[in-house]
Order: structure tokens, then C-alpha cells, then sequence
């Protein structure tokens, strides 16, 4: 949301936000760099990802006018993409960047491609004309402005905060507002990692560069990420932190580890096994360079807090809770249906289903799913605040839920799963069953330190 358009409820907005954004001081200003793992198509043939940096007392009257926030404003996530009406960068404030939503209320439990586009053109189409205005028949335009919310429902994002000061902030602000906002794109030369190099580099100048040897001189994500952390380390009046902010569960692709130019190179079957036999040499330089500069030695997700919306960042999972989540998943879905669903069929089943519904709105603002059952019209609630409260059979809303946490339980704890959305999920499960039938919590299974676990 663009402060300025409406101060009742910018005032109203910023209070959750609050909350959201505990992790940061917000007495003090920062700068985090968030990478973006790569995902889809582009993920395939390059595994570099996005960059972007998310600047906590920087704030925007519109995507490409910047202004020092007041009290109680939460800042944007400043980023640079090709096609995106010709513009350099966007200024897109955190929620709707991740969400492409404006309160955290309004997320849905379980996303797939008509709920994503729905939510972005919904935004775009409230805050973002001015960079990507409808197309001849008032359709979503073409390019890249998609990129600019929702990110989270296609990567997993991991974010490296540095503390910075109002004064830095005030300058950049000055800088990017009385320069051309032009684009000029260039993959190799002014690609998204060299926007935030430049960004990070005027707060602490000489603290991000390329790898002329791991990346061939072109600027990547990761390594700037790599960068900060090795700066951070010899200087630690920059409070340095880390956070991993998990994708979104549901039929959406998974996105995957975000790599170096070399490093994706050796890692890829598709570019190093041709390359091996048409020149063993060649395939044996890049192994060299790969292992020589640490390829396997920095991982994005290590001492990682969790990003949770509404609540204070949390500790990951660790291997041993999640096994323990899986398992009582499990034991649910085998004691509730007689045809031995796993956690993949659930998922997979839900998938087939909301592909035929149709995303809508309820009246507060919050996502739901319209469907046609037994001829007649049904609207699922989509979000933790209103998949409860509405009138749908509850079998739908227990199978959103078993979608939900079979989607999130597969992930890997460093990708961001929390003790506290786990536990919130159950808790909606289990509602969702009492309300069908007063005996379903029967059929849950027994909590794990009674299942033969050890967890306290």
C-alpha cells in the first residue's frame, strides 16, 4: 500500500506490520538483502535467482518516489527487472512484495496459479498502473511486473540485515529520486545483483563486488549475499542477522538452491556431462575453480530464524520435530480414510479440486474459493482468519488444511518451517474435524512425545 493515498489506513496497516517486521530495530534503520531462489523455467537453464534489498526506513508515495518513513511506516523492497514499463527499479512495500496482498490476514493457506495471478492483478491493479497499466482490453499487461509482488509464492526468499542510519538513508533517497528512472538493463552487466551491489555499496562503499573467477566477472545474488556475510564479519557494529522467509504452500513448482554462475555450471548435469566429453580438461577446470572458491561452503538458510507472519522470527524446525510432524500427519490420514491416502495424494487431490474454483474475495478483503458442489454455489474460506467462519462442508476445509500441511511438511527445515505455523495449522485441522463430528478428535493421532517420541 502507498502511504499517502490513505492515512487512516496506513496508521491501521502499519500495526500489523509491526509485528511482521519484529526481527528489525525498528528504532533504527536497516538494510537486507534479500535472495531469491530461482524457480520455473528461467530456474531451469539458470540457477542464479533474483536479488532485491529491502530498506526498513525507506518508504514510497508511489513505486518510483522515494521519502524517509514516519513513525510506524515500515518501509519497501527496492528491485531492478527487465520489462517492467521501461522503469530501472520499483519501490514495493514487504507485504505485497511477498504476498501481493496488504495485511497479513489476507495470505491464503494454499496457493496455486489462479489464486496467485488473481491476488497480483488485484494489487497492480490498485497501485501499479503506473508501471504496468492494462493491456487493449483492460487485461494484465505482458513484461515483468509480476515479479514485483507475490515473490513468495514462487521462492523461497533469504534475507541478510546490516543496521544503517537515517542520515545513509536520506542520501540514497536524494540519489535515486533526482536520477533518470530508465532502464538499462544489461544481463551481464546491470542485472539485478549489480542494482543491489550498488545500493548496499552506497551505504558501505566497497562491501559487495563481483567474483571475476566464481562468476566470470558477472555480478550474481549469491554472491553478494556470500559478500555481506564475509563484511559483516569484520565488522560487527553492523548487527549482521539472518532470516529465511519460506515459500508459500501449494501447487506451485517448488523453487531450488540458488547458485553461482560456475557452480551452476558444474552442479547441472545438462552442462557438465557434454562438457566432460568434449573436453575432459575443460569439464576438470571448472571443478577446480568450483571447489576453490568454497562453492559448497556457503549455505544461504544457515543460522536462519524464521520469518512468521504476525509473530516474532522462530527457530526452524529441526530434523528430528519435523520427522515427528510427518509421521502424525501420517497416522491422521490413515485413521481418517479408508483408502490409505498418503500426504502426496491429499496434496494432489486438493490441487484437482481448487484448479476448478474460482478465487474471489469475502466481504473483509480476505481470499476465498468459490465452487460449484452438488450444483450448488460453495465459498471456501482461504486464509487463517476466515477458513473457519464461513459455511463451506467441512470435509472441503479439512482437506485445505491436510493440503496445507502436507505441502508445508515437505519442505527442509532450513527452508523455513516453524514450530508456530505447524502448530497453528493443527490447531485449524482439528477444529475444522470437531465441527464435522465431536468424536473426530479421536481419530487424530496422539501428539509425538506419546507416539514414542522423545520431544518435550
Amino acid at each position: 500500500m502507498y502511504l499517502g493515498h490513505n492515512h487512516s489506513r496506513r496508521r491501521r496497516v502499519a500495526g500489523f506490520v509491526v509485528l511482521i517486521l519484529a526481527w528489525s530495530a525498528l528504532a533504527q534503520a536497516s538494510a537486507t538483502l534479500l535472495l531469491e531462489e530461482p524457480y520455473g523455467t528461467l530456474g531451469f537453464f539458470s540457477a542464479t535467482g533474483h536479488v532485491a534489498v529491502y530498506l526498513s526506513g525507506v518508504c514510497a508515495d508511489t513505486p518510483l518516489t522515494l521519502r524517509q518513513c514516519a513513525a510506524g511506516e515500515t518501509g519497501v523492497v527496492i528491485s531492478r527487472y527487465d520489462g517492467v514499463n521501461g522503469y530501472d527499479w520499483v519501490a514495493i512495500p514487504l507485504i505485497p512484495y511477498l504476498y501481493a496482498v496488504e495485511r497479513p490476514e489476507e495470505v491464503p493457506l494454499f496457493a496455486n496459479a489462479r489464486m496467485v495471478a488473481f491476488l497480483r492483478d488485484r494489487y497492480r491493479r490498485q497501485y501499479l498502473e503506473q508501471v504496468a497499466p492494462d493491456g487493449k482490453n483492460g487485461e494484465a499487461p505482458g513484461g515483468n511486473w509480476y515479479e514485483l509482488v507475490g515473490t513468495s509464492y514462487n521462492r523461497t526468499v533469504y534475507g541478510f540485515e546490516i543496521a544503517t542510519t537515517p542520515g545513509q538513508d536520506a542520501a540514497l533517497i536524494r540519489r535515486l529520486n533526482s536520477l533518470p528512472n530508465r532502464s538499462h538493463f544489461h544481463t551481464l552487466s546491470r542485472n539485478c545483483a549489480d542494482f543491489a551491489k550498488d545500493i548496499i555499496n552506497f551505504y558501505y562503499p566497497r562491501s559487495l563486488g563481483r567474483s571475476i573467477v566464481a562468476d566470470v566477472g558477472i555480478s550474481t545474488p549469491k554472491q553478494m549475499a556470500k559478500r555481506l556475510t564475509k563484511y559483516s564479519e569484520q565488522h560487527p557494529e553492523l548487527q549482521f542477522s539472518r532470516i529465511v522467509i519460506a515459500q508459500v504452500p501449494g501447487s506451485l513448482a517448488r523453487s531450488t538452491d540458488v547458485r553461482g554462475v560456475v557452480e551452476a555450471f558444474f552442479r547441472s548435469k545438462k552442462y557438465i556431462v557434454p562438457s566432460a566429453v568434449a573436453s575432459p580438461i575443460f569439464a576438470g577446470c571448472v571443478a577446480a575453480v568450483y571447489v576453490g572458491t568454497g562453492g559448497t561452503r556457503f549455505e544461504p538458510g544457515r543460522n536462519a530464524t524464521v520469518f512468521v507472519l504476525g509473530n516474532d522470527p522462530q527457530a526452524p524446525l529441526d530434523r528430528e520435530d519435523l520427522r515427528a510432524h510427518q509421521l502424525e500427519l501420517k497416522h491422521l490420514l490413515a485413521g481418517t480414510y479408508p483408502d490409505k491416502k498418503t500426504e502426496r495424494s491429499v496434496a494432489r487431490a486438493w490441487e484437482k479440486f481448487e484448479s476448478k474454483a474460482t478465487p474471489a474475495l469475502d466481504a473483509d478483503g480476505r481470499p476465498v474459493l468459490r465452487i460449484q458442489v452438488d450444483g450448488e454455489l460453495v465459498e471456501v474460506g482461504a486464509s487463517p482468519d476466515n477458513i473457519l467462519s464461513g459455511h463451506a462442508p467441512p470435509e472441503l476445509v479439512r482437506e485445505l488444511l491436510e493440503a496445507r500441511l502436507a505441502s508445508e511438511l515437505r519442505k527442509r527445515p532450513a527452508r523455513g518451517v516453524s514450530e508456530m505455523e505447524v502448530e497453528r495449522d493443527w490447531k485449524l485441522l482439528e477444529q475444522s474435524m470437531t465441527e464435522n463430528d465431536p468424536a473426530a478428535t479421536g481419530r487424530s493421532a496422539p501428539r509425538a512425545e506419546n507416539a514414542g517420541g522423545d520431544r518435550p
